[in-house]
């Protein structure tokens, strides 16, 4: 019996198959809401392991086109996965999982008075604004694009701390190494700055939409958990992962094609008064 027992002890360990590791290239506004989104989809796909990477997404760009092993890739704008689909470095079409935010933060202590939105930037008494690097953090040009949308860039550039990404610039901000920044709504609503400070989230006029997609990069595809997980990312489960790290999800064709039913209705009607507008709190803790 025990010779029995040894022999189908080894069989098992001859025949298990190691957990499947999938590389991942994430834009660095996901640190977040990526570990909760691993831990679920690993739960209901035990055989594959997530090893994620954050970073900004312009850098991520000339990594990928230098060789570097990934097997997907999570933007922060679309662009950045545009560029690779067009030069052959990816082997499905760029897709759409999430629109990001960008909110004007600071520290409860730092004495910045948010209910001057970003006016506040322009107060003597600060003397460093965090944001993320424009020249290849999404996150950072739409920061700029704000900037420049209320003619402040002039008059703060000299005050601006850049970091390498958007979670850099909210490090800075969390050790005080600058009073306000503008980072993401999604590193706003993570744990260790949700109760540390207030925000005041930036209107969306201010700048470019951020519409952040993912591709699945050549050769990857033949993996069946890179596959899993680009599909996972469209699932409920998901999606609601995101919405409470404060993504909006894109709408899918069905409710796009009945949104500009709707706007053709609309042009039909005759013109009438408008209802204002609701008007959200300036300072969110």
């Amino acid at each position: 019996m025990r010779i029995l027992l040894i022999a189908a002890s080894l069989l098992v360990l001859a025949t298990a198959v190691p957990a499947e590791e999938i590389t991942v290239a994430a834009a660095a506004d996901l640190q977040y809401a990526m570990q909760d989104l691993s831990v679920l989809f690993e739960k209901s796909n035990p055989d594959t392991k997530l090893q994620v990477t954050y970073g900004s997404s312009g850098n991520f760009v000339t990594q990928i086109k230098s060789g570097a092993p990934f097997d997907l890739f999570l933007s922060a704008d679309t662009k950045y996965a545009e560029t690779l689909s067009k030069e052959g470095f990816a082997k499905t079409a760029p897709k759409i999982y999430a629109i990001g935010r960008i909110v004007l933060w600071t520290r409860k202590d730092s004495g910045v008075d948010l209910r001057k939105k970003l006016e506040a930037l322009t107060d003597p008494k600060v003397q460093a604004i965090a944001i993320a690097n424009p020249q290849h953090a999404p996150y950072g040009q739409r920061a700029k694009q704000a900037l420049v949308h209320y003619q402040l860039w002039k008059r703060v550039e000299k005050k601006l701390v850049l970091g390498e990404n958007v979670a850099q610039a909210a490090q800075f901000l969390l050790t005080g190494n600058a009073q306000v920044g503008i980072i993401s709504l999604s590193l706003a609503q993570s744990p260790p700055l949700k109760g540390a400070g207030y925000y005041y989230q930036i209107p969306d006029e201010a700048y470019e939409p951020l519409e952040q997609a993912y591709i699945v990069l050549k050769g990857s595809e033949k993996k069946a958990g890179v596959l899993a997980f680009a599909k996972f990312l469209e699932d409920k489960d998901a999606q609601k992962v995101l919405k409470r790290y404060g993504f909006s999800i894109p709408k899918t064709e069905a409710e796009l094609l009945k949104i500009e039913a709707d706007k053709q209705k609309k042009l039909m009607e005759p013109k009438g008064s408008k209802a204002p507008g609701k008007v959200p709190p300036a300072v969110k803790h």
